[in-house]
């Protein structure tokens, strides 16, 4: 069985953590603080959960999220990562992570960003253009109407499909958006942040994206 790790325990990360023990995942979870933070969150998921710290979650994880604001993403565990599948959900905020020139600019974006620092993991951008409700709450079986599409992108064809794959079974649809540099067509004040969309719907904000 697949074991996800956790690096963060935010809403986001929350709400994945509890997604997966629900579809059937192991967990391990972390956070800045310590394994002692998050006995509660640990309680509530289960015998299927426990707490680390961040290079034991990303060395138990087979697939291992991200979720930590963009000003900290140097301080996340590379070496015990490499090789491994990476989920990025940030977003970059500069009113809470300062100005950051070469993202301020578009020549790279934060995912590229925690890219570069892990050096051989297989980094997919997903995850950051829905609300921890929306995410805990909107998943549906493949074929409902109205099911919703969320957006990937990475450089590894064989990463983006188990994501695909993760994301599919906590009840959404994929849209590939391309390499991981496409990543920025659904960041922040991009038409594909935030509104709920379809695979139809959420293709047609990403092309309608301008950087």
């Amino acid at each position: 069985m697949t074991t996800i790790g956790l690096i963060g325990a935010g809403h986001i990360g929350g709400t994945l953590a509890r997604l997966a023990v629900d579809h059937g995942y192991d967990v391990v979870v972390s956070n800045s603080r310590g394994p002692e933070t998050l006995v509660d969150l640990v309680t509530e998921l289960g015998d299927r959960a426990r707490a680390a710290t961040a290079a034991e979650a990303a060395e138990a994880g087979d697939i291992v999220v991200v979720t930590v604001p963009f000003n900290a993403v140097d301080q996340v565990p590379a070496a015990p990562l490499a090789g491994k599948v990476v989920i990025d959900t940030n977003n970059y905020y500069w009113e809470r992570d300062g100005h950051v020139s070469a993202l301020d600019s578009g020549e790279t974006t934060s995912a590229e960003v925690l890219a570069d620092h892990l050096g051989s993991a297989h980094v997919v951008k997903a995850f950051n253009h829905i609300t921890s409700t929306d995410l805990g709450s909107r998943g549906l079986p493949p074929g409902s109407d109205g099911r919703r599409a969320l957006a990937i992108a990475g450089d590894s064809a064989e990463a983006k499909a188990q994501v695909t794959a993760l994301i599919d079974r906590f009840g959404f649809d994929v849209v590939d958006a391309g390499p991981l540099a496409e990543g920025w067509r659904y960041q922040r004040d991009t038409p594909a942040y935030g509104p709920d969309l379809d695979k139809t719907g959420l293709r047609d904000a990403l092309a309608a994206a301008t950087r």
